[in-house]
């Protein structure tokens, strides 16, 4: 099948992290991949939720908000101010995003504080929840790196590297990294979230209009698998991480 860009079934498109972004955040990083691009950061605020509090939950905090800028898509989105609410989508993906983090995140050792990413779509062309959770694990460990370097912390809460990845059935055939015309025109959708240790955190999927047979949907598993282990490979680069090691998922 001939891909609109030119890339085979397996094949990420171009991926770019461009540390630093966002110089008051503690950690920050644009994510570009294909058309879309997205700005991550990590910001730590000295507290936690007033909920915890209550419950006597001990440790650390992680919450995410993400957001699509009025211009990152051909029709002007209006910002969720100007409508008084957040739309349920944007609700969804946040919580995609905090579920995904905390899921490698050691709240204990992050103590009593509270990390905050930041999801700000500048361009989108499909993809932008998988990058936002792709480049907001770059972005949170920048945050906990630094509050190791500044001795607020004795050791690294991140256990590990998350990323997140689209896989489709567009005509038939399993295709890795949808772009916006294939997401469009995909019989079956799916959003995989792995961790670099080769769990799953989540696994969303479903066939517009379609169904698929449990033979697509381990195609379909074993491509989101590759095209994850190829972002933890490109994580690592962009965070100095030692590659000798890694896990290849």
């Amino acid at each position: 099948m001939n891909r609109p860009d030119g890339r085979s079934a397996n094949q990420l498109r171009p991926l770019s992290f461009t540390p630093g972004i966002a110089p008051h955040a503690t950690g920050s990083v644009l994510v570009a991949t294909g058309n879309t691009r997205v700005i991550c950061s990590a910001m730590i605020e000295e507290s936690v939720p007033r909920w915890m509090k209550e419950q006597g939950v001990t440790g650390g905090w992680l919450t995410a908000e993400y957001s699509m800028l009025p211009y990152s898509t051909l029709d002007r989105k209006a910002r969720d101010s100007s409508r008084g609410k957040v739309d349920g989508r944007s609700v969804e993906i946040q919580r995609l995003i905090g579920r995904s983090l905390r899921a490698v995140i050691d709240l204990e050792a992050l103590g009593s504080r509270t990390l905050w990413v930041d999801c700000d779509v500048l361009q989108a062309d499909g993809g932008t929840r998988t990058a936002s959770i792709t480049g907001g694990c770059v972005a949170a460990y920048m945050a906990c790196r630094k509050l190791v370097e500044d001795k607020k912390l004795r050791q690294m809460p991140v256990r590990q590297l998350v990323s997140a990845v689209s896989v489709g059935m567009v005509g038939g055939v399993p295709l890795l990294d949808l772009n916006y015309v294939e997401d469009r025109d995909a019989a079956v959708d799916m959003n995989l979230v792995v961790t670099e240790g080769g769990s799953y955190v989540e696994v969303q999927g479903s066939g517009e209009e379609a169904v698929f047979t449990p033979e697509e949907f381990q195609l379909m598993l074993d491509l989101g698998r590759e095209g994850a282990a190829q972002l933890v490979r490109a994580q690592r680069v962009a965070l100095g991480i030692e590659l000798e090691g890694a896990c290849t998922i």
